[in-house]
């Protein structure tokens, strides 16, 4: 059997995309861990959306400020001109966000915003209730614990898909049309927000094919993670928090960010962070998120989830300061696409959200914009695929299965040291001596005959710091050490 569609993903960009994809096709979504294992699940914070007509020339400004003007005017345009049909689309399907006391979409506003615009839905959990509506909403199949481990390509068409059902079993599948919504990389790093299962295996087979990588050194650090618990996920302290009263404090209670930029806490995440790692650096004090302007009802009420969660860590909020530092957060760069949603010299083969560079993000993403480009972009790729209505023909591809081994003896060390390798070279400031010895560490690593996964891994590694070393100067959210 030939599917209509594979998706590769069942965050807000795969699962939109799926909602959109007529009943009547043949779908087939692959989920890597469980279906809620995923950076959608956990998103706190809320989806920007120009709030009217009038607003979409401040929203693409915002953006293009954050990312540095390194971003493709055209792709931010389309995400921002999009944006209000797309939530329109959501809602009238029945999905609900927060709303004020006179029945209104109550917007917030978030740093590097220059008004309110962003929508929450359960206060805190906005992620979380966007992905449940849309499982609720999915026809198609899903099939859990399926790792994506090759892409069928031949002459610029996509095939399909192999991928593991277990540590030794692979099968294949064949689809019209593929989209790739496997989300980032953040579990290379040895301190992220991500879904464990997002490692960038996806990324490192686009690099195999000799298919576009772009923006791959600009990585997002978000500068409020919470310091010192044990879990791989780090737990996020949402950006709403600091755009509704939160402050950064030193152990003294100094809001030191003012030294660093006028907009202090609400400042571009990339120069909050930084200011995070320098004023740390140098002084040796403890940082601090303080609530001191919250009523504790509000903040219950605002942020339900995150007091329940910093309760169960055994912190009473709003009353006590919780330890903060900067973990990998989100990519900017990904697979190159168009702007339709194609991959770059692909017939049939698309990317979205994460995964993707659409141009969107440049070289630091406005915050909230995440969730609102998968649903646009998602939306994009399913119009393109139904209006050109490509069709493989599968006799012209070899159908054997490669054999490939999942994992093997030597990975666990060699993953580990990955992470820490990542973390401490291609993080928060980076600096190119130390970023060539990785790489030579990295290729050597390349050479070791290590399992299938790893070894993808270690290819979206080697883009990553190739990438950085190619930027010679500092920009957003790549910063160069000066010596």
């Amino acid at each position: 059997m030939i599917y209509d569609y594979i998706i590769i993903g069942t965050g807000v960009a795969g699962l939109n995309a799926a909602r959109l994809i007529p009943k009547n096709k043949r779908v087939l979504i692959l989920c890597k861990m469980s279906t809620w294992n995923c950076n959608t699940f956990w998103a706190q914070g809320g989806i920007a959306t120009a709030v009217d007509e009038t607003d979409i020339p401040s929203h693409i400004k915002d953006t293009l400020i954050a990312g540095v003007d390194h971003n493709d005017k055209k792709a931010v345009e389309l995400l921002s001109e999009k944006s209000i049909k797309a939530i329109k689309n959501l809602i009238d399907a029945g999905m609900k966000f927060d709303k004020n006391e006179n029945g209104e979409l109550c917007f917030t506003k978030e740093a590097a915003h220059s008004r309110n615009r962003i929508l929450h839905a359960d206060g805190d959990a906005t992620g979380r209730i966007m992905h449940l509506f849309l499982l609720e909403h999915c026809e198609h199949e899903i099939v859990t614990e399926s790792v994506v481990c090759d892409l069928l390509i031949k002459d610029d068409i996509c095939y399909g898909v192999q991928y593991f059902i277990s540590e030794t079993e692979q099968k294949i599948a064949y689809a019209h049309n593929t989209i790739l919504a496997s989300g980032g990389v953040g579990s290379i790093y040895r301190y992220h927000t991500n879904s464990t299962a997002n490692a960038g295996e996806i990324q490192g087979i686009i690099a195999e094919k000799n298919l576009p990588l772009k923006d791959m050194e600009m990585m997002q650090f978000h500068p409020t993670v919470v310091k010192g618990t044990t879990f791989a996920r780090k737990p996020l302290l949402s950006e709403a928090l600091r755009g509704e009263g939160a402050h950064i404090v030193d152990e003294n209670n100094y809001r030191f960010l003012f030294d660093y930029h006028e907009d202090g806490e609400l400042a571009p995440r990339d120069v909050v962070s930084r200011s995070i790692f320098d004023y740390h650096k140098k002084t040796g004090l403890g940082i601090y998120l303080s609530f001191e302007t919250f009523e504790k009802k509000a903040f219950k009420k605002r942020f339900p989830n995150i007091y329940a969660n910093l309760k169960d860590l055994g912190y009473d909020l709003p009353f006590e300061r919780v330890p903060i530092s900067p973990a990998f957060h989100y990519s900017m760069g990904g697979i190159q696409t168009s702007l339709d949603a194609k991959v770059k010299g692909m017939k049939n083969l698309y990317a979205i959200g994460e995964v993707a560079c659409t141009g969107v993000h440049g070289a630091n993403r406005l915050a909230s914009n995440s969730l609102l480009e998968g649903l646009v972009f998602s939306q994009i790729a399913v119009e393109d695929s139904l209006k050109n209505d490509f069709k493989i023909e599968k006799e012209y591809y070899d159908k054997k299965i490669i054999n490939y081994v999942r994992n093997k003896e030597i990975d666990k060390n060699i993953k580990d040291n990955l992470r820490e390798i990542m973390w401490t070279h291609a993080s928060i400031v980076r600096d190119p001596e130390n970023l060539k010895k990785s790489l030579e560490t990295i290729e050597e690593y390349l050479k070791m005959g290590v399992g299938r996964l790893l070894y993808l891994r270690l290819l979206t590694a080697k883009s990553i710091l190739s990438s950085a070393l190619e930027r010679k100067k500092s920009l957003g959210a790549h910063y160069i050490k000066e010596n």
